[in-house]
């Protein structure tokens, strides 16, 4: 990724004081760990919360609403009455609930995508552009975004899922679903799409699912998951009272796919078909295709924009009675980089930015003081962390005898630690942004996260001869000269270490960082080339093993780590993504053994503070261990037009999910005469057979 000169020019200058300033240690002494510092605080705005009924019901309503240009298209046929569309008992959002109160329709929320859209089989892995366009395409059992607005209970909104209870002994979860709800083209939603997400998406081994068995297993004994009523489906676990297995069935764990679509398509049930053509059928711009969420996606032109329009089947009401959402319209511009969103906000041409990519925070927050702009920022906890990750299976993606001695590097934890000295957090963090925005970072379990214990952190401070020590101690030895240290045994003897390291295109913060961490690691030996890749791509070479180290942003694992705990270790094929099994095989590192443990006792053990006492411990094992190595954190800023009402206070850009899943984008609204000029006024999704 190339950077602006200027911010290059930073990059390197601090680099360069880094390699001159004096070091923690003598070259042949290792430095100890010392204590890790507290952040400073930017404010927060703080977080007005609910009971769960004061957020949502489900019931039926004397009468339902709609915009006027809708009942035009029952009138002339188009569309059956809205009564018809929705189902027995819709949700409806509560007043009590709503940080402005019930809306008015009309107007349109203009967003930005940095990744391609590969097609719209989600169910199959493939990606929408995420950005907020995956997550109001798919729907799921219950949702965990809107969670940090409770304050009666640690878990999931009903969604599709309207209620649950478990059995006495808690070996049995009983759920509910929603009656009569239909998908965008008018199909009827129900348990049958449930079952065959379950049995013929998740559970097929050959289909490229966000999970698998190994997922929904406890202890490497199945859960099973059956249909017990018309509405009414049943989960029966290996062990009691499993709470945390309600995240599992949220967004990409558990997006429920249409049987009337799927189905024929997939291999099992079509023999003519095979898992490729199920994966890709669905391409990138043949709409529209049917969704339970809010809008449909009408009009994609490729790598330039996306149209979504409302759905006129949504399944969510308001007290009155008015079917939502409110607003008719979401636009999606496309660009090359997430700082496109930033800019774009900044000009006035897009609604919503997170800013997430530290370069940008100065001129968004200047331009969000002056009279005329649009939008407003705030700030959340210190979650915005980005880490160097190293690739530590020993056998997925190992090709030739370079790939092995890799391989058996980065499972080293002397290289590991080696290359947690080289780096300078607070140096790189001041060369992206002066001020008190960006620090260093241990790795592992976020300081914005309810569970971060910072008395467990083992915190290595930067330490170029440390770096050099340690290298040292392994073997690694510059034999000629070049200033870059050589293999000095086994097949590699002779050749220089060098190291390909990955940054995502998207995400423009990986860059620089990748910039910085070149020059540090040349600084004590090591040669790294960067590779930049897209979301596509980098997808793919997590599936294949085929990568050696990269700057990835740390996910919601290391902040609420309760709700996606199996992603913070090897408990499953698939995670964590530096270590994945290859064929459901993997040689575990000693100190992995111990995190296994950590993390089954921890998924589920019902009280936060044991649950706490458990992640301290993980902590420790993890930052001692450098599991990966921490760079910089921060906080996310969420930038939002000032002319959306109904935005939760509080909301943060990220905690349990991000920004689209937790502002209730289906309760927004927009005074009339703040609304903008829609792509297609008037209208609805078409489908071939409607």
């Amino acid at each position: 990724m190339k950077l602006p000169t200027f911010t290059r020019i930073l990059l390197v200058a601090a680099v360069m004081l880094t390699i001159v300033g004096p070091g923690f240690a003598q070259m042949g002494e290792v430095a100890d760990p010392i204590p890790y510092p507290e952040g400073v605080q930017l404010g927060d705005n703080p977080i007005v919360t609910f009971s769960l009924d004061e957020l949502l019901v489900y019931k039926g309503l004397d009468s339902y609403s709609e915009p006027a240009w809708v009942t035009e298209l029952v009138e002339a046929g188009e569309l059956p009455p809205v009564e018809d569309r929705l189902p027995e008992n819709p949700q409806v959002i509560l007043n009590s609930g709503m940080s402005t109160g019930p809306g008015v329709y009309g107007g349109q929320w203009r967003d930005f995508s940095a990744v391609p859209t590969a097609g719209w089989n989600l169910c199959a892995r493939q990606t929408q552009g995420w950005f907020g366009i995956n997550y109001i395409y798919a729907e799921s059992l219950v949702k965990s975004g809107p969670m940090f607005l409770r304050h009666d209970n640690l878990e999931p909104l009903p969604n599709l899922a309207t209620d649950w209870e478990w059995s006495e002994d808690g070996t049995q979860l009983v759920m509910n679903i929603i009656k009569g709800a239909k998908w965008s083209d008018g199909a009827p939603f129900g348990v049958h799409d449930i079952m065959f997400t379950w049995e013929h998406i998740i559970l097929d081994e050959n289909v490229n699912s966000w999970t698998n068995r190994s997922t929904w297993q406890i202890g490497g004994e199945d859960i099973s998951l059956e249909q017990t009523g018309d509405s009414q489906i049943t989960w029966t676990f290996p062990v009691a009272y499993p709470v945390q297995l309600l995240f599992k069935m949220d967004f990409l764990d558990f997006n429920i796919c249409a049987e009337h679509v799927y189905a024929p398509m997939h291999p099992a049930l079509n023999a003519e078909s095979d898992y490729d053509t199920f994966e890709t059928f669905q391409a990138q711009d043949d709409l529209p295709v049917p969704t339970m969420g809010p809008w449909v996606a009408v009009d994609y032109q490729i790598d330039e924009f996306m149209v979504k329009r409302r759905n006129p089947y949504y399944w969510k009401v308001d007290e009155a009675g008015n079917q939502l959402p409110y607003l008719d319209e979401v636009t999606f511009e496309k660009g090359p980089s997430g700082i496109g969103r930033t800019l774009g906000t900044l000009a006035g041409s897009i609604d919503h930015t997170n800013l997430e990519n530290p370069s940008t925070y100065v001129e968004a927050i200047t331009r969000s003081q002056e009279d005329d702009a649009h939008f407003r920022i705030e700030w959340g906890p210190e979650t915005l962390a980005f880490n160097i990750e190293f690739n530590l299976s020993a056998t997925l993606g190992v090709q030739d005898e370079r790939d092995q001695a890799l391989r058996d590097l980065f499972r080293d934890l002397r290289f590991r630690r080696a290359v947690a000295h080289a780096i300078d957090g607070d140096g790189i963090g001041q060369a992206i942004i002066r001020g008190p925005f960006m620090r260093a970072f241990p790795g592992g379990i976020t300081p914005g996260s309810p569970y971060f214990d910072i008395d467990s952190v083992v915190y290595y401070p930067h330490s170029p001869d440390s770096a050099r020590a340690l290298l040292a101690d392994i073997g690694l030895e510059d034999t000629d000269d070049d200033g870059i240290v050589n293999w000095t045994e086994g097949p590699m003897a002779g050749e220089n270490v060098v190291v390909v390291l990955n940054t995502n295109r998207g995400a423009a913060a990986t860059g620089q960082i990748g910039e910085a961490f070149v020059l540090l690691m040349q600084d004590v030996g090591i040669q790294v080339n960067l590779r930049t890749l897209d979301s596509a791509a980098g997808g793919e070479a997590t599936t294949t093993g085929a990568w050696e180290m990269r700057v990835d942003r740390a996910g919601q694992e290391f902040t609420t780590s309760f709700t996606r705990c199996q992603d913070l270790g090897p408990v499953t094929d698939l995670t964590p993504d530096f270590h994945r099994a290859e064929g459901g095989e993997r040689q575990l590192l000693d100190f992995e053994a111990e995190i296994v443990e950590i993390i089954n006792a921890f998924c589920l053990e019902p009280d936060f503070e044991a649950r706490k006492e458990l992640i301290s411990q993980y902590i420790q094992l993890t930052t001692e261990n450098v599991y990966h190595a921490g760079v910089i954190i921060g906080r996310y800023g969420l930038g939002l037009a000032k002319r959306f009402n109904n935005i939760p206070v509080g909301a943060p850009p990220f905690f349990y999910q991000w920004t689209w899943g937790n502002v209730i984008p289906e309760a927004v609204w927009v005074d009339p005469d703040e609304q903008l000029e829609q792509i297609f006024p008037g209208t609805v999704a078409v489908y071939d057979d409607m």
